[in-house]
């Protein structure tokens, strides 16, 4: 086989934020730097590649969205070879490496990763190197960046292999021993690998040992107190190590702002195609003044609009950036004066990076506020490879060397202590490292696509017909070292956006336009609908929803619809109904609270068991009551296994991924081994077999 032909691979990844295919991308570009040739493409556009024909190896990046569910761009992929009519050797003549991204705060960890690694192994195709399952939930680099070194050696061996093989196809020794080398290869790598089973802490834990050890030395010596690692500062050894800095990502963007005629119009909302744009007719403070947390309601009318929607779907909403950050970062990057000018962007015709294309998310001849106020997510924290491309745009040899040292593969503990775990952004480390001034086409480049926030359907439209309502709690980033106080991104937005009308809590009255408020306050709005997080289509079916603070929204809705249901259809079998509700405390952000005991009053809902995790025991309470809703589920165990395993149920879960979702799933495999006598792995594949069925569901977030 010609040398040229040999070293050619390719790449093939399923992306729904973009990180799957910058981490593609990033592969491509170092293959040129290992004299491999890489074809990269992404799994949706299937026109552009043949697995049933290709014989060089592949290499799949692939992202998990949802509750385990491929990314959309990978949808057809995974459907097609899940086609129970193919033949077990269909791709038998098909060599591969996998690397999968996820997030262990999320029960289906790289789930669609998984899903198409044992596939492919079910239909013959062979590893030739180790499958990598990277952690956002610690940070990806710290199983990515090790994977992807590891990589180039795996390829190269894999062609050598090929080359000495016959053209026509690999005999069967061959390919025998292309899988004992893979298996070899696996064993080699699996130290590198395993580190996606690391948390985060693990590795500081190691990598501060090596800095304390350090430090205490020079503090014994000197007597001086040893000096703290921040953003702008390293310690030592880090401070006097030798650095590997990852290659300079290639530039593809030509940016030119060019003055807009006076007569012009401004130009087209183009973000909000797709929206609707609706009335905000009600906003309230669901919880106190005094409560941890702030929730608020709203109303939106959509009687005009054609919006159907089902309780357990949600509706994303478009928000903008802050107009504060937007005119900051365009004074940070010397362009302030320039805010009206239109950005046209065109490829560089000199770039390296393979497959460059102008964002599509990036409306042509926009304002320049405009681009920075609806398209770009500035709060975003930058990646490694955007830190590496500031370097090169820092006068400063002090920050210069500093940035170098976050974006390497040394710095990866301060990277992630300073940068990722605080939710920095660009602008805050512009502030910091005031000698960097990048360019906008960096910028551009670099910064990804401002996304709409989903927020879950809290109504049911049998209820409510032609209004949505949804709730939220306001994310507060509390002021540290590297950052100013800030809420949430559309959070905070909402707040102030609806501030002229929302009510204090326990005022249910409609808003209304007065003096103040001449018009009702409109935001834009699309259905997002959900195949899945529905109530059953059998209303006999019994159901378990398990939903503390604002993730009870979408269970308002189920049982808004059961209501209106039991009403229309009295001679109906419907299924018993549990609701697990908790918050701090019980007077201050128990929200819903009069509609979930009208529930309970006239038999919607069966079962309501509320936990108050900030409330002072009862002294004259004989046992001290649960605290959190997975103690509650304790309590009813038997109940729980006998609605799931006898009577067929559903298991419903809304909120809080971190902690939250993580302790449900523990309970829920606890309570399995406990009430049928099995032990924690059989407990874990009877959890794993409600899923494959849908009938345990989630809708939950980070």
């Amino acid at each position: 086989m010609p040398c040229g032909v040999a070293s050619r691979f390719l790449i093939l990844y399923g992306s729904q934020r973009g990180q799957a295919q910058s981490i593609a991308e990033e592969i491509c570009e170092q293959a040129t730097e290992h004299g491999l040739i890489a074809e990269i493409s992404c799994l949706s556009k299937g026109e552009k590649y043949n697995l049933d024909r290709e014989r060089g190896p592949v290499v799949f990046v692939v992202s998990t969205t949802g509750d385990g569910e491929p990314p959309d761009t990978a949808l057809k992929f995974v459907k097609k070879i899940k086609n129970k009519s193919l033949p077990c050797d269909h791709y038998s003549h098909l060599h591969y490496a996998l690397l999968a991204l996820g997030d262990t705060n999320y029960a289906n960890f790289c789930n669609c990763g998984k899903t198409i690694d044992s596939r492919l192994q079910e239909l013959g195709a062979k590893h030739f190197y180790a499958t990598g399952h990277a952690d956002d939930g610690t940070g990806l680099e710290i199983v990515v960046d090790p994977w992807i070194e590891g990589l180039w050696e795996a390829l190269k061996k894999t062609f050598a292999r090929m080359s000495a093989s016959n053209q026509e196809g690999a005999t069967q020794g061959t390919e025998k021993s292309i899988q004992q080398e893979a298996q070899i290869q696996e064993k080699l790598d699996s130290s590198a690998i395993s580190l996606s089973l690391l948390k985060l802490t693990d590795v500081e834990t190691q990598k501060g040992k090596a800095e304390t050890s350090v430090l205490e030395s020079k503090s014994t010596e000197t007597h001086e107190a040893p000096l703290e690692a921040s953003l702008i500062r390293s310690v030592p050894p880090l401070s006097g190590s030798s650095l590997n800095v990852p290659a300079l990502p290639p530039s593809y963007l030509d940016v030119c702002l060019e003055d807009s005629p006076a007569e012009e119009e401004s130009a087209h909302h183009v973000v909000r195609e797709g929206f609707y744009e609706v009335a905000v007719s009600r906003a309230a403070h669901l919880t106190r003044d005094d409560a941890v947390k702030s929730a608020i309601l709203l109303e939106l009318d959509i009687s005009d609009q054609d919006m159907p929607y089902q309780p357990g779907d949600a509706f994303d909403v478009l928000c903008p950036n802050r107009a504060s950050e937007v005119e900051e970062l365009l004074r940070r990057l010397g362009l302030k004066d320039q805010r009206s000018q239109r950005v046209h962007l065109q490829l560089r015709k000199d770039t390296k990076k393979k497959g460059a294309q102008v964002p599509s998310y990036v409306p042509q001849k926009c304002f320049l506020e405009y681009l920075l106020t609806w398209c770009l997510e500035i709060r975003s924290t930058p990646k490694k490879a955007f830190v590496r491309a500031l370097v090169d745009w820092t006068q400063d040899s002090g920050e210069k060397r500093r940035l170098q040292e976050l974006c390497s593969r040394e710095g990866s503990a301060d990277y992630n202590r300073f940068v990722r775990d605080t939710n920095l952004c660009l602008l805050d480390l512009l502030q910091a490292f005031k000698s960097c001034s990048p360019p906008l086409s960096l910028v551009i480049e670099h910064l990804p696509k401002l996304q709409p926030r989903a927020y879950s359907a809290a109504s049911s439209s049998l209820c409510h017909p032609g209004k949505v309502h949804f709730v939220f709690s306001v994310v507060d980033f509390p002021a540290c070292a590297e950052h100013p106080e800030r809420t949430g991104l559309c959070t905070g937005w909402l707040m102030h956006h609806v501030s002229a009308i929302l009510q204090p809590c326990g005022k249910t009255a409609s808003a209304e336009k007065t003096a103040d408020c001449p018009a009702l306050p409109k935001i834009n709005v699309r259905p997002r609908v959900s195949n899945t997080f529905h109530l059953p289509s059998d209303p006999s079916a019994p159901i378990v929803m398990v939903g503390p603070g604002t993730g009870v929204a979408p269970f308002i809705g189920f049982l808004q619809q059961r209501d209106q249901e039991r009403e229309e259809k009295q001679d109906d079998v419907f299924g018993e109904t549990w609701l697990f509700f908790g918050c701090r405390h019980k007077d201050r952000d128990y929200i819903f609270r009069e509609e979930l005991v009208r529930f309970v009053e006239n038999g919607t809902l069966n079962h309501l068991k509320v936990s108050f995790s900030r409330d002072e025991p009862d002294r004259n309470e004989p046992e001290p009551k649960p605290r959190y809703v997975q103690h509650q589920l304790l309590l009813h165990a038997k109940n729980m296994v006998h609605i799931l395993f006898k009577e067929n149920g559903y298991f419903y879960v809304c909120g809080d991924a971190k902690n939250m979702a993580k302790d449900v799933n523990d309970t829920l495999i606890e309570m399995i081994g406990n009430e049928l006598q099995l032990d924690k792995l059989e407990s874990m594949k009877m959890v794993a077999k409600l899923r494959e069925e849908k009938r345990y569901l989630q809708d939950i977030w980070s």
